[in-house]
């Protein structure tokens, strides 16, 4: 099988808060903006699990600027139907102060099943991610290409994360909203697979058990999407800055393509423990860009700038090979000088003392486009 860079298109999904301008509180007003964002975006925005929260999926992409185009004509459509609404939008991984429990969930079947299998954990699933798919349609292929890829979810967690406070509190990690997510069954780092077929055979003994509803109830951070022939990461905290997202749509294809080289020439995934995995991720959420991170390839602690901008050099190939390299280095080179969105968040609340300004630096990031 030949590497064409047709075979790697981008999608990007972006979940956004809805914010009141007085308060900076979370909304509950979806549906005040919703109708006025379709009328000019489509089915591109559509509903989430609560109604302080709204969705945007890019259509099919094959270039970063493809990527770029979508998410600002999304995100510009997403910002002036809230602002007709006389509301405001927001993009960060968790809020900073407003409460779990006044969150009023979409009265959808889907979601309104979700509470009531897995209950509390899911009520506090106040949360606000970003997912990129990258297409191969080779399902077999995929399934290995997951096995490879994996050991990159936790820089990339690392890099995104934008989720330091909740409920009002410091939590004293870079990325809560992954503490958060991994309440939920079936979450976190996937296991490796032999076989696309051995993928199918555990799906079904989860189904069959009573334990999934369907293959969408599983939740990794890295998993094969069942709507679209895609791999779809979902490790990531929404980024501030449409500069992030697409250096980091750009970064997991890099990943992406490495792996499926990786997978054409027959070399064997890393063999790492999930439990190695997990501590991977722990320490990324843990400190973000400010610590040591865990380099799973020699099992050693790393500053995180160290693993991050090896990470850079040993994708620079495929950078290259999309012509992403240096938009995506510049932006990650950026992101290690003046630090991620927790990092961002912090300084604000340390300057002033006041969440309603994290709120407010955070919503202007959102909007510059």
């Amino acid at each position: 099988m030949s590497l064409h860079t047709e075979s790697f298109t981008l999608g990007v999904e972006e979940e956004y808060q809805i914010i009141d301008p007085v308060t900076r509180e979370l909304s509950s007003t979806v549906s005040l903006i919703l109708p006025q964002a379709q009328m000019t975006l489509g089915d591109a925005v559509q509903y989430e699990m609560i109604l302080s929260q709204i969705e945007i999926a890019t259509p099919v992409c094959h270039t970063l600027s493809e990527v770029r185009a979508e998410l600002s004509r999304l995100r510009y459509g997403v910002i002036t139907a809230a602002h007709d609404a006389g509301k405001l939008i927001g993009a960060a991984g968790t809020h900073p102060f407003s409460q779990w429990s006044e969150q009023t969930v979409t009265p959808k079947p889907r979601y309104e099943d979700l509470i009531a299998m897995y209950q509390q954990p899911v009520r506090e699933q106040i949360i606000f991610g970003c997912h990129v798919h990258v297409g191969i349609p080779d399902r077999d292929v995929a399934t290995q290409v997951l096995n490879h890829a994996r050991v990159w979810l936790a820089p990339l967690l690392a890099l995104t994360s934008n989720s330091p406070f909740w409920q009002g509190k410091d939590t004293g990690y870079a990325n809560y909203r992954n503490c958060l997510w991994w309440s939920v069954p079936l979450s976190g780092p996937p296991p490796c697979f032999t076989s696309y077929n051995t993928y199918r055979m555990m799906i079904k003994e989860l189904v069959d058990t009573g334990t999934i509803e369907d293959a969408t109830r599983i939740y990794w951070d890295l998993r094969l999407s069942e709507q679209h022939p895609t791999i779809e990461f979902r490790v990531m905290d929404v980024c501030q800055t449409l500069n992030e997202t697409v250096a980091i749509a750009g970064l997991i294809r890099a990943i992406v393509r490495k792996c499926y080289r990786d997978v054409m020439e027959r070399k064997a995934p890393l063999p790492i423990s999930q439990e190695m995995l997990r501590a991977a991720h722990w320490r990324a959420a843990r400190y973000g860009l400010e610590g040591d991170l865990i380099d799973v390839h020699h099992t050693s602690s790393i500053a995180a700038h160290q693993l991050i901008i090896a990470m850079l050099e040993f994708l620079r190939p495929d950078l290259e090979a999309e012509d992403d390299w240096h938009l995506v280095s510049n932006t990650i080179h950026t992101l290690l000088t003046e630090g991620n969105g927790a990092r961002k968040q912090r300084d604000i609340y340390k300057q002033t003392g006041n969440l309603n300004d994290v709120v407010d630096a955070f919503v202007a990031e959102t909007g510059r486009l």
